[in-house]
């Protein structure tokens, strides 16, 4: 790179940084899409995770996907130049409602689909397991994906979501000490099922339908690839707007 070309490179980036800072936009994943959750179908077509990944830097997880920053960071900037519809605007909504949202959503969602899902991939797995191997880990991860989305999902309706709610009307040592242990532990759990359904994706080269497949093959890469946007937008809303104002009550 010659000395100009780099001395105009440098003035991009520098002058991309002004923007970024102008605009008061957080320089992590998961902050950018809590402002604004229209900046997740961007880093969804560019495959940067902002759930379980959203506390990496925009500059990191570009780096590690090899997407470049200055282009993203421009759509982003785009994006603040239309109004967002209140509904969308889910960092302003009280934590009852957030978590009434993420309930009768997502957790309806997750609940239909988790047995239908447990059922389709053993079925394609014992039929087109021959031929494609991956499909008997596929079925083996979801198997587990299922057991541990039931038993958090549970633990959420019952014990977190209460006690958030109870937090925001008298926030006892008692309901404290609760959201703080229960959301350390989630938060692991959010991992499982996050790096799994990632495998997942990795082992179907991102739900690629092959020429053999059947309509249950075909049904079961669709509703794979439904249930981990779901997911990603699931755990959005949990990792990066419901547990930290949920722990800033508990602090």
């Amino acid at each position: 790179m010659s000395f100009i070309n780099f001395y105009v490179y440098l003035c991009h980036e520098i002058k991309l940084i002004q923007m970024l800072k102008q605009k008061n936009i957080e320089l992590t994943i998961g902050g950018i899409v809590a402002n604004d959750f229209r900046a997740a179908a961007l880093f969804k077509n560019v495959g940067i995770d902002f759930c379980c990944g959203g506390n990496k830097s925009l500059s990191v997880a570009c780096k590690e996907k090899g997407t470049d920053l200055s282009a993203l960071a421009q759509q982003i900037d785009a994006l603040a130049q239309t109004p967002v519809s209140g509904a969308m605007n889910f960092k302003e909504w009280e934590l009852g409602f957030l978590s009434d949202f993420i309930m009768n959503t997502h957790h309806k969602f997750v609940l239909k689909t988790l047995p239908e899902l447990v059922f389709y991939t053993q079925k394609i797995a014992n039929v087109h397991g021959d031929h494609h191997a991956e499909l008997i880990e596929v079925a083996s991860l979801f198997t587990k994906i299922n057991e541990e989305l039931l038993q958090h999902l549970k633990n959420e309706e019952e014990v977190l979501f209460p006690a958030i709610k109870e937090a925001e009307k008298n926030a006892s040592s008692e309901v404290k000490t609760t959201i703080v242990s229960e959301i350390t532990r989630m938060q692991g759990e959010h991992e499982f099922a996050g790096g799994a359904m990632d495998k997942i994706n990795v082992l179907t080269n991102n739900y690629f339908i092959p020429d053999d497949a059947c309509n249950t093959y075909r049904v079961s890469l669709k509703l794979l690839e439904q249930f981990e946007d779901d997911l990603h937008i699931h755990v959005h809303l949990e990792n990066n707007i419901l547990y930290p104002k949920a722990l800033k009550l508990a602090g």
